[in-house]
């Protein structure tokens, strides 16, 4: 911790490019917010394309590429100081690293003729941000962190490979549940060791059971998860990959009741957490139904389970409690906050509920939509002015 501070005391600029939670969490916030309804707007005031691309993909691709790729960057570049003793990236070198990532956003609403620009401009954020990932862990020795920085270059890869599917369309359907599963993975990794351990911290004072640490069960879950995962991604309806989702299922519900959130229920900030977490199991227990009952499970629910359920609720729950943690604030929620937490939650259930109800699916769709924009803007009001200046 030295060292960082160390090393914001050498930025004299804005206090926004002094460690990279400030910017990405801000920007990647406004851009959920602002996206959902570019998206929602391509098909019902125009043709259904945004700069040339079906909607549907350019919302996908945004969301996972460009909004989980923000806030895993913001999330990152504050964790691993920390984890490996360097200093924090910061000042001019973060502002380069910001501007690509607002290049790939622009890029998005580029016309065909541009060729490969766009392209190569939206996939250099993730390429040097993972180099960047790779040569702070390796420089420090930290080989406990080593498969973060393997999951960041599968997601560059991912992203290169949702490009290459205007010419080999059989790579987009794949680059994107890898996306979806990289993004997971992570959740499962680090949401193992951040929910017991801050779980932990809230109810000792309190005299509370405490939640079960980090073990050998977890590290079989992980197993089972990333298997799982890379099952789907090769095969999502197949057989084995459904019994395979199920398994994972039960064991991340299992992790999730060996860490006893329901304790918690009096601070928010803590049982977000776990209630981010839950969007895992019900995500691969939903997938795998879908998988051995296609009739029956709509597979985009086991989809939507873990994206806006998964990484939605999850970043948004990180968001909140590094930045009042990381800007000299107390870890407690407020109205503010609490009813944030809400509105996502709402926002994910309501899009896991709309392919079940066929005839209310459009205004079900639009609800969640309306729900995700007053989330994520609700945060970015809220939060934003703490990005923005110095710390208490």
């Amino acid at each position: 911790m030295g060292a960082t501070r160390e090393g914001i005391r050498a930025w004299q600029g804005p206090a926004v490019l002094t460690y990279g939670f400030r910017p990405f969490f801000l920007l990647a916030a406004v851009w959920a917010a602002l996206a959902v309804p570019v998206w929602v707007a391509s098909f019902t005031l125009g043709d259904g394309t945004i700069g040339g691309t079906d909607g549907r993909l350019w919302h996908t691709h945004e969301m996972l590429f460009g909004y989980g790729g923000g806030v895993i960057a913001g999330f990152l570049l504050t964790a691993v100081p920390n984890w490996t003793g360097r200093l924090p990236v910061s000042g001019w070198p973060l502002a380069g690293l910001v501007g690509l990532w607002l290049l790939g956003r622009v890029a998005g609403f580029l016309p065909p003729a541009a060729g490969l620009a766009a392209p190569v401009a939206d996939v250099s954020f993730l390429i040097v941000f993972a180099a960047l990932i790779w040569r702070e862990i390796l420089a420090a020795g930290n080989r406990r962190n080593l498969p973060v920085a393997l999951m960041v270059t599968l997601l560059a890869c991912a992203n290169i490979a949702f490009h290459a599917s205007a010419q080999w369309p059989e790579a987009g359907p794949h680059s994107e549940r890898v996306a979806v599963a990289v993004i997971t993975a992570l959740i499962a990794l680090i949401g193992g060791r951040i929910i017991p351990s801050f779980t932990q911290n809230w109810v000792l004072p309190r005299g509370l059971p405490r939640p079960t640490p980090f073990g050998l069960f977890d590290k079989i879950a992980l197993v089972v998860t990333v298997g799982s995962l890379a099952l789907w991604v090769a095969m999502p309806q197949a057989v084995a990959t459904g019994a395979a989702l199920l398994a994972a299922g039960g064991l991340s519900l299992v992790r999730l009741l060996r860490w006893r959130g329901w304790t918690t229920w009096p601070e928010s900030m803590v049982w977000i957490l776990h209630l981010g977490f839950a969007w895992l199991p019900v995500g691969f227990l939903l997938l795998g139904a879908s998988a051995l009952a296609p009739g029956a499970v709509p597979f985009t629910a086991g989809v939507h389970a873990l994206t806006a359920g998964g990484i939605g609720v999850m970043t948004l729950a990180v968001m909140t409690r590094a930045t009042r943690g990381h800007t000299g604030r107390p870890r407690a929620s407020d109205l503010a906050t609490t009813t944030i937490y809400g509105l996502v939650l709402a926002a994910a259930a309501v899009r896991v509920l709309a392919p079940f109800l066929p005839d209310l699916t459009a205004t079900l769709l639009a609800t969640s939509a309306g729900l995700w924009v007053f989330a994520f803007a609700g945060f970015s009001a809220v939060y934003g002015p703490m990005l923005l200046r110095k710390s208490l």
